[in-house]
């Protein structure tokens, strides 16, 4: 790969059986807005265009081909990044297990993010994210409970994993990341 070919996860597309139910959900939950819609090629099906950002086009598409029910075969989760706060994301599980179609909701930690994991009316694994200020070693997955207040939270995480292997600041991670990908002078 060239040196200077950084590459950063931009979007997803998933396939889905029927846009009219899988469009909405992703728009009201997820705050989505549709950018574009149409045919993929004259007589196809059709492919949404969903962004929450003026610096993307697009970050999710839903393209309406898929025929099989059930989870989909290919994709683990799709997972999203949030720069919320904790409060944010307990009012998304609130939102989430009042939501019809919702399944396998799963509030974890990973040590180094607070997540809410779900399945979506088609059975997509999602997962959406805020990071927390520490690194541990992955794999990492703990059941967290968000019922408890922003403090409690922060504090429980920190002494669950603050004995567990390379715990330690994210910022220290991502200084080290950055040292080992730089280019090597010499």
């Amino acid at each position: 790969m060239p040196a200077g070919l950084n590459l950063e996860v931009a979007h997803a597309v998933l396939q889905v059986s029927d846009l009219e139910v899988m469009v909405p959900f992703y728009c009201r939950v997820l705050g989505f807005e549709v950018t574009d819609r149409g045919p993929i090629m004259a007589g196809g099906v059709d492919i949404v265009f969903l962004s929450q950002t003026a610096r993307a086009h697009h970050q999710l598409a839903l393209v309406g081909s898929r025929t099989d029910d059930g989870p989909s075969p290919n994709l683990h989760h799709i997972a999203f990044r949030s720069s919320g706060t904790l409060a944010d994301l307990r009012s998304l599980l609130h939102q989430l297990q009042a939501e019809s179609g919702v399944s396998r909701i799963a509030p974890r930690t990973h040590g180094n993010a607070w997540s809410v994991y779900f399945a979506d009316p088609e059975g997509n694994g999602v997962e959406v994210f805020i990071d927390t200020p520490w690194h541990v070693a992955q794999p990492c997955g703990l059941p967290l409970d968000l019922e408890q207040s922003d403090e409690a939270v922060v504090a429980w995480t920190e002494q669950t994993i603050r004995d567990m292997p390379e715990f330690g600041s994210i910022e220290d991670f991502y200084q080290a990341r950055a040292k080992h990908l730089a280019p090597s002078s010499g």
